[in-house]
């Protein structure tokens, strides 16, 4: 499936091969921000922060078709238990073009934003 190279980056949160999973233009939609954020540095910044954000990260689901490809997870933010997609859309030669990602329950998004907040101002430089 063309989400299995995603997948395996996300499982063992190494996201190295970024150039070789995004476009360079690739727009990122976040659960916790309304902008979405355009480019492959700007994702690869915010996926890793996520990957240390997320506790005991794990796909649930795996649905894909066509160019689309939707996996459920579970993860955990301190102490609180939230479940999501990553929504996937891939070009013609298999890079994702666009994602989307949802969590749910709200007290999971609050704490996945406070948690990314922090993390993305340790990231940047002062």
């Amino acid at each position: 499936m063309q989400s299995d190279r995603f997948r395996a980056a996300a499982e063992s949160k190494d996201f190295s091969a970024i150039d070789d999973l995004f476009t360079e233009d690739v727009s990122f939609r976040s659960p916790v921000v309304f902008k979405q954020y355009e480019g492959r540095d700007a994702v690869a910044m915010l996926l890793g922060a996520v990957s240390q954000v997320f506790e005991d990260f794990r796909y649930t689901d795996h649905i894909e078709t066509g160019n689309s490809a939707a996996l459920c997870f579970s993860a955990r933010v301190g102490d609180r238990e939230l479940e999501g997609i990553d929504l996937l859309h891939f070009d013609d030669q298999g890079k994702i073009n666009d994602m989307a990602v949802y969590v749910r329950p709200m007290s999971g998004i609050n704490a996945l934003a406070e948690a990314m907040q922090k993390k993305l101002e340790e990231a940047s430089p002062a």
